[in-house]
């Protein structure tokens, strides 16, 4: 997906240009739907107050949801900071900046393992994308940009999607420190429990649940299913495929 980024953007570039004078709504919508996402995410992403406060929040919703359904006696460890280049020190030991990222760390950044009651480690710990983060951001950018669309209608879609994206990933989460946790000699094809349903189950289910989202959302908002099918309309003629959108939209 990160590889396409960029001819993506050049198609959509050429795409605009070709249309200069009279640029579709559902580009200008596009348009939106990026800055509204990437936007919010970098400011939280880049403080680091921000990004600590989402991965302490989802380290506490999965220990609480362990602890609640009585499959285990968690706690938190103290947030550690993967220092770019260099090992991981305790947060009480950086020296950085608290509100402006100023220097670049590890690809784990602001963490926070989990531990058993006993103090024994739990081979699993929380970073800023087991927040669910980027799966609210897009739902933000998507429904924000609908610029036609009412304030009223557009709030409601949000307080729909956040909140039951928010739950799930409590539950997803909560999975697989237990699955792990309990099955830690499981393999399947060379993978270990926590890569299997880490990378391949949990994303897969995530793919699905926002895709069931996506058509709860176009009862709400049906200018954003048209918006989606106008931009899809080079990519169907491509494959030979006819489309009943109008030219206007």
């Amino acid at each position: 997906m990160t590889a396409g980024a960029l001819p993506v953007g050049i198609a959509m570039g050429i795409w605009e240009i070709r249309n200069w004078d009279e640029v579709p709504e559902a580009l200008v919508w596009f348009r939106g739907c990026v800055v509204w996402a990437v936007v919010p995410y970098y400011v939280i992403y880049s403080i680091p107050m921000l990004n600590m406060g989402f991965v302490y929040a989802s380290a506490w919703s999965a220990e609480m949801t362990l602890e609640f359904t009585g499959l285990g006696s968690y706690q938190m460890a103290p947030m550690m900071v993967d220092l770019y280049g260099a090992s991981e020190i305790p947060l009480s030991e950086w020296d950085g900046n608290r509100w402006i990222m100023a220097e670049p760390l590890g690809e784990n950044g602001f963490f926070v393992p989990l531990e058993h009651a006993d103090g024994s480690v739990v081979s699993v710990s929380f970073i800023l994308a087991c927040s669910a983060l980027q799966s609210m951001i897009v739902f933000v950018g998507a429904i924000v940009a609908l610029s036609s669309v009412p304030w009223n209608r557009r709030l409601r879609a949000l307080f729909i999607a956040l909140p039951t994206i928010h739950v799930l990933n409590v539950f997803r989460n909560a999975g697989i420190v237990w699955l792990t946790d309990n099955y830690a000699d499981w393999t399947f094809m060379g993978l270990g429990m926590f890569d299997f349903t880490h990378s391949y189950v949990a994303k897969f289910a995530s793919l699905f649940a926002m895709f069931l989202m996506a058509l709860a959302l176009f009862d709400l908002l049906p200018e954003l299913h048209r918006h989606i099918m106008r931009l899809l309309q080079p990519v169907m003629r491509g494959f030979g495929m006819s489309t009943t959108e109008s030219q206007s939209t």
